[in-house]
């Protein structure tokens, strides 16, 4: 049985052990730990652990790792199998001879990154509109979502040598801004919200690219509008590289999201409700799924 416990934490970097706290272990077992760190050696939450029989492969134990990176479980003697993984990381796989009356300490698992998805080549990648949308999500009133759009937006991926040192540049069209419904429409354009006869343009350019785990990046950057910029942190997926579409481009995509707080951008969300208008709530989730084509003497336009 898997037994989550807190731990006295002694940082790793300063190379002291872990103490654990260690439970009484029961007469005819004994007890199994280890603690799961990421690939920069900070204690990892949320890692899988699978404990099997070596022989049988018989699962005994399926459990994630506790806000610490720690793991205990007390088990019959014998020899198991121990496999740790989480998501765009290298699983780990090693055995251990659990002992009756005592504790075996796998020590520190240090999971390392997985190669990950081809990345693209350095250049300029335009981003294609009919393969492309810019999505957000917002409460309405504090209870149903709403979904909406921009349907007009330019522009593209400028890669580098080397990937941080890139650089993505995008404008969206305020005015586009669609979420089926022409009254609510209207009025998000309207000096209520976005103001776009005042600001007819979203921009957003980043500042760098940062690499987390395996195919997933931050692209932090800054977002202006409504005259307004504030730092925002895209949480990338890459989604690798691809030939073809309109003939035999190359293609890479990604899909990005972030929270975005309409405060920040002096959309005043508690005047609005003091005034009676209520059409969405103070943070949306905004989402970019986008997919761009390597720039070219012969790269197609896309149609409109």
């Amino acid at each position: 049985m898997a037994i989550a416990l807190f731990r006295r934490n002694r940082s790793a970097r300063n190379g002291t052990e872990a103490a654990v706290l260690a439970p009484p272990i029961a007469r005819g077992a004994g007890l199994i730990s280890c603690q799961v760190l990421d690939p920069l050696g900070h204690p990892m939450n949320g890692a899988e652990i699978t404990v099997s029989e070596l022989g049988s492969g018989r699962v005994r134990v399926k459990a994630t790792s506790d806000p610490y990176g720690t793991f205990l479980a007390t088990l019959p003697p014998g020899q198991y199998t121990v496999v740790v993984s989480a998501e765009s990381l290298q699983p780990y796989r090693g055995t251990v001879e659990i002992a009756e009356g005592l504790q075996s300490p796998i020590g520190a698992i240090q999971l390392a990154s997985s190669p990950g998805l081809e990345l693209p080549p350095p250049g300029t990648w335009l981003f294609d509109p009919p393969h492309t949308a810019i999505r957000f999500i917002a409460k309405h009133v504090g209870m149903a979502h709403v979904h909406g759009r921009f349907d007009r937006f330019e522009g593209g991926i400028r890669v580098a040598e080397r990937m941080e040192d890139s650089q993505v540049e995008i404008s969206i069209d305020a005015a586009s801004i669609n979420t089926g419904n022409r009254t609510r429409d209207n009025h998000l354009r309207s000096a209520d919200f976005l103001d776009v006869a005042a600001y007819p343009f979203i921009h957003f350019a980043s500042d760098r690219f940062l690499r987390r785990t395996g195919n997933k990046w931050t692209v932090q950057g800054h977002l202006t509008m409504h005259g307004t910029s504030r730092s925002v942190s895209l949480d990338t997926n890459y989604l690798g590289l691809a030939t073809g579409g309109y003939g035999e481009e190359l293609r890479c995509a990604a899909l990005a999201t972030a929270e975005l707080h309409r405060e920040d951008y002096t959309l005043n969300w508690q005047n609005m409700l003091a005034r009676g208008i209520a059409v969405v709530g103070p943070t949306i989730k905004l989402e970019l799924d986008i997919q761009a084509m390597f720039s070219a003497h012969d790269t197609p336009t896309p149609p409109e």
